[in-house]
């Protein structure tokens, strides 16, 4: 615990207490109503912890509305999707993400210039609900629907930084421990031995000189996915359509929004689904979030990259991740956390190879794929929303 404070402001919990904030959101619920967007696979359904975010969202009668950003290919899915929706106490959609009928209005965008066919997963879910929540919220919270440890205030401080006007901020983010307790282990490892030490390698390739370095690493876990955003905002942000969401965010950020707008909160120990390394997901991500690191930096500070910069951040990365290796070890011992050194080490193996990898990767394509925003969409189809809102919830 610490009162430490830097670039982007940091709301720690001493003493938060869900009933006050609570209140609070139910006394600005009419003026600025809010709500919560859940990127939900059809392979989640049958996950247990739904039960307890359903149990935690229903403590949450502040809420205007939850919306559910449906992955699935098969019309079972979606009716066991409504069956959970009607487990909610507060009003709750079903956004089909991918119903035909979406597809086909994606496909008319596609006819005036902006091609969404492209992009699948979680990014583009998001981009979807975020369109159609924009229409009744004037903020929502979006995180995954795998978190074990959930309870209604997880919702509702991010949400909190955003409603209250007496702060004023525009996008809140959630850090934590990525500590399983009970397990006695440490998780989180992309950001604790790829993200955290491959930031320090391009600060030190780039001569300590990148602003936008220095951003990113004033967040105290920039892959967490948990946040909370003003509407009109994310109508400016051009959403990640791959594995890099998290990091292709905060880079939205970068150029659209003043750091003072910005804040993380502490939402406390956290544990979600646990993913091996071995696992296409994880070292996808890191294979994102590189791509998406090299073309912000390309963007923002104009830098060089090549094969020969390739293998020299590699070599730096590799010094810095072992580093990281010894400090977290040296924390398990003190707090009697199962801690394999040697799997620490294969695990930087692999993603020391994702660099050169991705890399390689992005010199051949650097071209970005993220979504379009949504007034550049608007713009292109007018009731762009309103049709997918119509196309995506059965009323």
């Amino acid at each position: 615990m610490d009162l430490e404070q830097g670039r982007i402001t940091r709301i720690h919990d001493f003493s938060i207490n869900f009933d006050t904030l609570k209140s609070r959101m139910s006394e600005l619920s009419n003026k600025h109503p809010s709500g919560v967007i859940i990127p939900l696979h059809k392979n989640d359904l049958e996950s247990p912890g739904l039960k307890n975010i359903v149990k935690g969202l229903n403590e949450c009668d502040y809420l205007r509305k939850v919306f559910i950003a449906l992955s699935a290919n098969e019309e079972s899915d979606y009716e066991r999707a409504m069956r959970l929706s009607s487990d909610f106490e507060i009003p709750c959609e079903i956004v089909w993400c991918n119903k035909p009928q979406v597809n086909a209005i994606l496909e008319d965008l596609k006819g005036k210039g902006l091609d969404t066919t492209k992009s699948i997963g979680k990014g583009k879910d998001i981009w979807i609900a975020m369109g159609i929540a924009s229409l009744e919220l004037y903020a929502f919270a979006v995180h995954d629907a795998d978190i074990v440890s959930y309870s209604g205030i997880l919702p509702t401080k991010l949400l909190y930084a955003i409603i209250e006007p007496r702060m004023d901020f525009f996008f809140s983010k959630g850090y934590y421990a990525r500590i399983n307790l009970e397990k006695r282990k440490m998780y989180g490892r992309i950001y604790r031995l790829f993200i955290n030490p491959l930031l320090d390698a391009l600060q030190k390739k780039l001569n300590h000189r990148s602003t936008f370095i220095r951003y990113l690493q004033s967040f105290r876990y920039p892959l967490s996915g948990e946040i909370a955003i003003y509407s009109d905002l994310a109508m400016n942000l051009r959403m990640p359509g791959d594995w890099g969401l998290e990091i292709g965010t905060l880079s939205e950020l970068y150029r659209n929004v003043s750091n003072k707008r910005i804040c993380e909160v502490d939402i406390g120990f956290y544990d979600h689904k646990h993913k091996e390394m071995s696992q296409n997901a994880l070292l996808r991500t890191a294979n994102d979030a590189l791509s998406t690191l090299l073309r912000t930096l390309t963007e923002t500070e104009g830098i060089d990259v090549s094969e020969a910069f390739l293998l020299s951040l590699q070599v730096t990365y590799r010094r810095f991740a072992q580093d990281r290796i010894r400090q977290y070890n040296a924390d398990a011992l003190c707090n009697s956390l199962e801690f394999d050194r040697h799997e620490e080490e294969t695990n930087v193996d692999a993603l020391s190879d994702v660099i050169i990898r991705a890399g390689r990767r992005y010199l051949e394509n650097p071209i970005s794929t993220q979504l379009p925003d949504w007034l550049r969409t608007i713009s292109a189809m007018p009731d762009a929303r309103e049709k997918l809102r119509r196309a995506s919830i059965e009323r």
